[in-house]
């Protein structure tokens, strides 16, 4: 377990400074232009790397050294949040337009998080296997996730309103740096294929050929489609219903990250009393269900209260879903099926962010909000009817190759 713990070390250092920029860069977005577009199109930005390069990359990393393609993708990261530091200055010297520039920047950060993502879902089986291990690794994993979306956000917004953006690029950079040294000590290098020519196509012939993986790839699409939408419009219902600061939306993320909390300690029981597809269900059913009490509430204290609603069944569809793709892909595809994951939730983010703002210029932002928890609705139901009811469906796989170190 050693290797493990510097897999979550890593993911909870480079996690804190990601989480103060979720808050901080939208809000900074929103603030140089004010429109709901321009912020949606920050979000949007982040799924095209994964979308485009997300299927290459995971076949490639089928064949790499994952940890070694994971700490240059930290690297990358880092000088990514730097272009953004420095944006101003350099926008003066290239004669280029300042938000331009941030967009670049989200692009480069966005490609190489589309390498780290699907090697580290790949790397996790590999050090703790497909057993109960695998199940609270993910749940820690997801706990500490929720812990830093209980912490990151609300200083992300003092930080916003104290010391400024550039302090929070700042502790972003040296997060991604520091998770770069991490990664590079551990040990564990899963045996990996070179013999034959990557290809996308392989980790789409088992999607494809597994009943439980292209149910869970429909169902989640359609879901976080719809999250995707009010996400991007969270921002605009933070300031013009519930008529608070942009950086109000930091302590409705840390609400979110209680209850993400509370979920993940709950995960491996739900697990034990539900099957993978009524879990998954259930879950979507109950997470949509929040975000009709979260975009109609009244006042700021209620909001938050309610975002910690979405966050408890909304940890446990996450866990779950994780854990039913990593045992049911095979370890010489499991790269490239978690990319090509990581591509069918970056779709979901583009079409949702995009859409999301472009419907409230048809009818006004509550409807818009409303239609999009009703889309989680439909989700929940779809989810359950093409989703494999027959718990062997998601077996623990036998057939990983052995990891040396």
């Amino acid at each position: 377990m050693r290797d493990f713990r510097r897999v979550w070390l890593s993911g909870a250092v480079s996690g804190v400074g990601s989480w103060l920029l979720i808050v901080a860069l939208p809000v900074h977005v929103f603030a140089i232009t004010g429109s709901t577009v321009a912020t949606g199109l920050t979000l949007a930005l982040e799924a095209l790397p994964p979308l485009l390069l997300g299927p290459w990359a995971g076949a490639l990393l089928d064949r790499w050294n994952l940890t070694k393609a994971m700490w240059i993708a930290d690297l990358i990261s880092a000088a990514a949040v730097a272009l953004i530091l420095f944006a101003d200055h350099l926008a003066l010297i290239l004669s280029a337009d300042h938000l331009a520039l941030i967009y670049v920047a989200i692009l480069l950060e966005n490609a190489a998080s589309t390498v780290f993502r699907p090697a580290a879902r790949a790397l996790v089986p590999a050090i703790v296997g497909t057993g109960n291990e695998l199940a609270r690794a993910n749940a820690l994993t997801a706990g500490t996730g929720s812990a830093i979306r209980l912490v990151a956000p609300p200083l992300g917004a003092l930080l916003l309103a104290g010391p400024g953006i550039e302090f929070v690029l700042i502790a972003d950079i040296l997060s991604y740096l520091l998770s770069a040294v991490i990664i590079a000590t551990i040990r564990t290098h899963p045996l990996r294929d070179r013999t034959n020519k990557p290809h996308p196509i392989k980790g789409m012939q088992t999607i494809r050929a597994h009943r439980g993986l292209r149910g869970i790839l429909l169902g989640q699409t359609a879901f976080l489609t719809a999250n995707a939408g009010l996400t991007a419009l969270l921002v605009p219902f933070t300031v013009d219903r519930l008529h608070a600061e942009g950086y109000v939306v930091g302590y409705l993320i840390a609400g979110l990250g209680a209850g993400y909390l509370i979920g993940a300690a709950l995960s491996t029981h739900a697990a034990r009393a539900l099957h993978t597809r009524e879990l998954l269900v259930a879950t979507q059913f109950a997470t949509a269900a929040a975000y009709f009490a979260l975009f109609n509430a009244p006042n700021v204290p209620i909001a938050i209260a309610t975002a910690g609603l979405i966050g408890v069944p909304g940890s446990i569809l996450l866990i779950t879903a994780e854990t039913a793709i990593q045992r049911a892909t095979p370890a010489a595809v499991l790269a490239g099926v978690g990319a090509l994951f990581f591509a069918a939730d970056s779709l979901a983010l583009l079409v949702g962010a995009l859409a999301a703002p472009a419907v409230t210029l048809l009818v006004d932002l509550p409807l818009t909000l409303n239609l999009l928890a009703a889309l989680a609705v439909v989700a929940a139901a779809a989810t359950l009817i093409v989703v494999p009811r027959h718990p062997a469906a998601f077996l623990p796989m036998r057939d990983r190759p052995a990891a040396k170190g």
